[in-house]
């Protein structure tokens, strides 16, 4: 998972990037005349998949090369874009039948053999700042055809499969081109032009200005982009990026504005903010060894009297000025399973009177002293009154009192790791938008949280879920899963879920349809 290999989730944070000044030099022509302008703050570390695991790299992926299957826009089902189709044709494989004459932009074919070198290429270069680790449960890739490519797993009936088809692990790239056992340069890559996405680049100056073309000869998921040109600008500083969208100098602003930026730029009659759903989250983790409490029933108490005592709304609208969500459950709503357990199980607003009744019911003596750590190095500015509401929150009820401490971002997660927190702040930001994703890393002894956490009960849980081919009946073990854990368990405390958000002048069509929880912003369907 993107935010658990990098051991970063601040890709979707507030903090924002220096990065103008880090190119490798241009490759091409000018910026040209776009038809759309672009600008971000995000940069791209790599054009090639096997070096590429962040936002910046993904936004390039995204409008450059096929995967077999993609996420249709404002949808978080894959659904066939190089190939025809795919499906289980055993326990554990997973076949997939491309389409006929499908061709990079350089005129070279692609066909299964592409595919099978692209896997191969993945796993082999094993970049340490790559998404290989997404196909863990990839044992090996055969093509006996050029239509026919096979993906035999590890374990049987992997039902998360698909959806990692669409993530940077699975990207397409030209055999003819890409070298099978090393990274290739950015220029090197735009020179040889081995994409066959919807776009094309034209002109790359990295990090400063790359200029899209559309590809003719694109046939894919996407259909055929609704503007030709598309050019994305680079800012260094988040505040240029506000003036420049809010006085029209560019059409969209596309990661990452402050939320008071957001907040001032809605009252602005030249740009509509637009946001929804979107895939990362938030939580307060609690370490079960070392949180307070002298048993487990008066730790799961106080567990459960932080998590009705806490005020998502006012987190959500106070600090992050609605550019945030609550979050009743691990998994955030938009993604396929996804519930709100904890607001059926203990109500949606703050309930002191309920708080009070778990620590009383569990002879749990107020206050209660709780250690909370976060970091605004990590996660943004915006977490030092993001937890100092909650210290506030949380003392206001009489029921707690909290030692609030921050920590810079290195020495954080070694301590986290190491049982040096009771609670302490943790965000995800997932590389598809399948429950598992926000399920499995937590939950299961050997969590990547190491919070201690571990239950028979909730590892069958998660293995049936995992293997449930039919929609309805997994969506049916998601729901008993997030309940049960909530309920039963209550490990991590769900704050905020992220909005996925752009700024882009009013005569902007389409920016809401690519606006999900895939984090895919497609260039393709955005017009003026």
């Amino acid at each position: 998972m993107r935010a658990k290999r990098v051991a970063a989730v601040g890709f979707a944070g507030l903090a924002v990037f220096a990065i103008a000044g880090c190119g490798s030099g241009k490759t091409g022509g000018g910026g040209g005349e776009a038809g759309i302008l672009v600008g971000t703050t995000d940069k791209v570390t790599s054009l090639d998949p096997a070096k590429a695991y962040d936002n910046g790299s993904l936004l390039a992926e995204t409008q450059v090369y096929q995967f077999l299957l993609n996420f249709p826009a404002g949808d978080a089902t894959p659904k066939p874009d190089a190939a025809e189709k795919c499906a289980f044709t055993s326990p554990t494989v997973y076949s997939c039948t491309m389409k006929a004459g499908l061709k990079f932009v350089n005129g070279d074919p692609l066909t299964a053999q592409s595919v099978k070198f692209s896997f191969d290429r993945m796993v082999k270069i094993d970049d340490p700042q790559g998404p290989k680790a997404l196909l863990d449960n990839l044992d090996h890739t055969d093509a006996p055809d050029d239509k026919t490519v096979n993906f035999t797993l590890k374990k049987a009936n992997d039902q998360t499969f698909p959806a990692i088809l669409p993530t940077q692990a699975a990207a397409i790239v030209d055999e003819k081109v890409f070298p099978a056992d090393k990274v290739l340069a950015d220029e090197d890559i735009v020179k040889a032009k081995p994409f066959s996405g919807p776009y094309t680049i034209s002109s790359y100056d990295k990090n400063k200005l790359v200029e899209y073309k559309a590809n003719p000869d694109y046939n894919g998921l996407f259909g055929k982009p609704k503007t030709d040109t598309v050019t994305v600008k680079y800012y260094a500083e988040a505040s240029n990026l506000k003036l420049d969208v809010q006085q029209g100098n560019i059409d969209v602003a596309w990661h990452t504005l402050s939320p008071t930026d957001l907040d001032s730029l809605k009252t602005s009659d030249k740009v509509t903010v637009h946001q929804a759903p979107g895939g990362d989250t938030r939580y307060i983790v609690f370490n079960l060894n070392t949180q307070p409490g002298g048993n487990p029933a008066q730790k799961l108490a106080i567990r459960k009297a932080v998590a009705t005592a806490v005020d998502r709304d006012a987190l959500a609208n106070d600090v992050f000025k609605g550019t945030w969500s609550p979050l009743y459950s691990p998994v955030p709503k938009g993604v396929p399973g996804a519930t709100e357990a904890l607001k059926d199980i203990y109500g949606a607003k703050p309930n002191k009177d309920a708080a009070a009744k778990f620590l009383a019911d569990a002879g749990v003596a107020t206050p209660v002293e709780l250690s909370l750590q976060y970091t605004t190095e990590h996660y943004g500015a915006a977490s030092s009154e993001e937890y100092a509401a909650i210290k506030n929150q949380l003392e206001a009820t009489g029921l707690f009192k909290v030692n609030l401490q921050s920590t810079e971002w290195v020495a954080y997660q070694k301590a986290r790791s190491s049982d040096g927190y009771p609670a302490f702040q943790f965000g995800w930001f997932p590389d598809y938008p399948d429950a598992d994703d926000y399920l499995r890393p937590f939950f299961t002894e050997d969590n990547f949280l190491r919070n201690h956490f571990g239950d028979p009960k909730i590892t069958a849980e998660l293995n049936a879920e995992l293997t449930e081919g039919d929609p309805a009946k997994r969506a049916a073990v998601l729901a008993t899963l997030q309940h049960d854990l909530m309920a039963d368990f209550l490990p991590i405390v769900p704050l905020l879920t992220g909005n996925q958000i752009a700024v882009a002048g009013k005569n902007v069509q389409g920016v809401d349809s690519t606006l999900d929880p895939s984090s895919k912003f497609r260039f393709g369907v955005l017009s003026k």
